[in-house]
């Protein structure tokens, strides 16, 4: 009977060799498997270790606490710019995997160490953060939707200020604190809509 880790890559064919043969490296590494937010993952004791991204251009092997591995061949790289502690491996053929075989499996035991350890990566702190200027202007000029915004979790303002500062043009911004204001005042992150 196929697992869902079967199912899922029988489901996704323009990758499927690539995440065959990673997800061959990773259980001969002593890792499980489980689908989790809707892709392949692997585990150790459960701590995520890695999880396999199928994208339009390339595959993706991320590493949970990338940032913590040690990368002699300087092969991960950033998932993105606010990533703090996924890094990723990208593939676009077998032949790839193949070639970086030995580094795979040398970073899957460096991760089930970091996992073991319970090292993290420490957190960029929300108050180090600095806020877009036309957010604090808001802040600034409305008191009740300071006392708002002070009330939301990190994780809450730090969806707002992504969404904010990701515009180019100051007006942009502008309309975009707008928008935001009924989530914060009803406690809400930009991504909770």
């Amino acid at each position: 009977m196929p697992t869902p880790i079967d199912t899922y890559l029988t489901d996704h064919p323009r990758w499927q060799p690539e995440m065959t043969f990673l997800r061959q490296i990773a259980l001969t590494c002593g890792l499980s498997e489980a689908v989790k937010w809707r892709k392949p993952c692997f585990t150790h004791n459960d701590a995520n270790i890695a999880i396999l991204q199928p994208f339009a251009h390339e595959c993706r092997l991320m590493f949970f606490n990338g940032a913590l591995l040690p990368d002699p061949d300087n092969l991960l790289t950033s998932q993105g710019a606010e990533t703090q502690s996924a890094l990723v491996l990208r593939f676009t053929d077998t032949a790839q995997i193949a070639a970086q075989e030995p580094a795979i499996r040398a970073l899957f035991a460096a991760a089930i160490r970091v996992a073991v350890s319970g090292q993290t990566v420490p957190r960029m702190d929300i108050a180090d953060r600095e806020l877009p200027p036309e957010l604090l202007d808001a802040l600034d000029g409305d008191p009740a939707l300071a006392t708002a915004w002070a009330a939301l979790t990190p994780g809450r303002q730090r969806s707002h200020i992504l969404h904010i500062q990701s515009a180019k043009q100051s007006g942009t911004r502008t309309a975009r604190v707008d928008k935001a204001r009924p989530d914060i005042r009803s406690g809400r992150g930009w991504n909770e809509r």
